[in-house]
């Protein structure tokens, strides 16, 4: 086992963890938030199994999703955006709990968290498909296209799932008030896209004529 990748993965993870518990505890103004606790669960409990699973039978790939240093401006900005979603969401969500605003029912948390935990699924078929999966946008040395499994459904299947799961994310916190902060992530997403793929067209071998095989990019017979 690779002892650094491991403290360096462990370190990213306990800092998500604490951040996270601090945007919506903090706003919420008391440690009895059910959501909240939901939330956490089903986002760091998979988590943690993936990056074991990973740190033991692809620690390459581990690391790669480590790396979040974005070189292409148009995914700076994206990265940018998507923070302030999640910043703004989370805090709305604390404050939506706190307040009484517009609290959903317990049994639509659960539900939620249940389609998240598919999204989760999802997710990490595609990185067992794609061992090329990096969190920024670029061609590795070496890469080929993949267009089996989810790939020969969709042109970006790790999207499709975390708009699944991110837009999951203000109902399992049963806030409705925080629900259009979250909804504008599939359009930040849209925006990645278009750059990744002109990225991906220059650079990667093959990327054309994958683009002429799979038409949808994130939901079949819909884009």
């Amino acid at each position: 086992m690779d002892k650094q990748l491991a403290k360096k993965a462990g370190i990213r993870f306990g800092i998500g963890v604490i951040l996270v518990m601090l945007l919506l505890f903090l706003p919420a103004g008391t440690l009895r938030y059910a959501g909240g606790w939901r939330f956490l669960f089903v986002l760091f409990v998979p988590m943690a199994a993936m990056g074991l699973i990973l740190l033991k039978k692809d620690p390459a790939l581990l690391e790669k999703r480590l790396d979040t240093k974005e070189k292409q401006n148009t995914q700076k900005l994206v990265v940018l955006l998507s923070l302030i979603m999640f910043l703004a969401g989370f805090i709305l969500a604390g404050l939506d709990f706190r307040f009484d605003w517009v609290q959903l029912p317990r049994f639509v948390s659960r539900i939620a968290a249940g389609i998240f935990l598919v999204g989760y699924a999802m997710y990490a078929e595609v990185m067992r498909e794609n061992t090329y999966l990096s969190r920024t946008v670029g061609v590795q040395e070496g890469q080929k296209v993949v267009d089996t499994g989810l790939y020969g459904i969709i042109r970006h299947p790790m999207y499709t799932a975390t708009i699944l799961m991110f837009t999951m994310i203000p109902l399992i916190l049963g806030s409705l008030a925080a629900l259009p902060v979250f909804l504008l992530y599939p359009a930040i997403i849209v925006r990645r896209i278009g750059n990744e793929e002109q990225v991906l067209k220059k650079e990667l071998p093959g990327y054309d004529a994958y683009l002429k095989k799979v038409k949808y990019r994130l939901f079949p017979k819909i884009w």
